[in-house]
C-alpha cells in the first residue's frame, strides 16, 4: 500500500476546514431560527387582525327605513370594538386603522414590532410587521 507523505505545511488544514463548516452551519441555524420566529410572529399578528376585524364587524347599528332593515357600520364603534380585542390579547399589536370601504365590510390594520430571538449578524435587529384583515357584517 502506498502512503502519501504530507508536508508540514499541510498539517492542521483539516481543522480549519472543519471550523469553517461549523461556523457556516451555526450561521444557517441562527438564520433559520430567526426566520421561523418571524413567520410565527406574522401569523400571530394575522390572527389578532382577524379577531379585531370580526369584532369590529359586530359594531353595527340596525337601521329601519322604507327599504327594510339593514346593518350600518359606524367608524367610532368599529374602532372601539377592534381596540377592545387588541387590548384583550397580550401582544405588542397596535391598531393602525379600522374603517369600512363599502358600509358592510370592516378593514382593520394592525402593526407590531418584531425582534429576533437570538443575535445574528445576518438578520436585522428588528422590523415592524403589519397585518390587514377584512370581515363582513351580515343581517339575515
Amino acid at each position: 500500500m502506498m502512503r502519501r507523505r504530507t508536508s508540514e505545511a499541510e498539517e492542521g488544514s483539516i481543522l480549519l476546514l472543519t471550523l469553517g463548516y461549523v461556523l457556516l452551519a451555526l450561521a444557517i441555524v441562527l438564520v433559520c431560527v430567526c426566520a421561523t420566529d418571524l413567520y410565527l410572529a406574522q401569523k400571530r399578528l394575522d390572527a389578532v387582525a382577524d379577531s379585531a376585524a370580526a369584532a369590529a364587524a359586530d359594531g353595527f347599528t340596525l337601521v329601519a327605513d322604507d327599504h327594510g332593515v339593514r346593518a350600518e357600520l359606524d367608524d367610532d364603534d368599529m374602532r372601539e370594538q377592534a381596540l377592545e380585542v387588541i387590548d384583550a390579547v397580550e401582544s405588542d399589536a397596535a391598531l393602525v386603522d379600522a374603517w369600512t370601504p363599502d358600509g358592510v365590510s370592516v378593514r382593520v390594520t394592525v402593526t407590531a414590532p418584531w425582534h429576533p430571538p437570538v443575535f445574528s449578524p445576518f438578520v436585522p435587529d428588528g422590523v415592524v410587521l403589519e397585518a390587514t384583515a377584512t370581515s363582513r357584517t351580515a343581517l339575515r
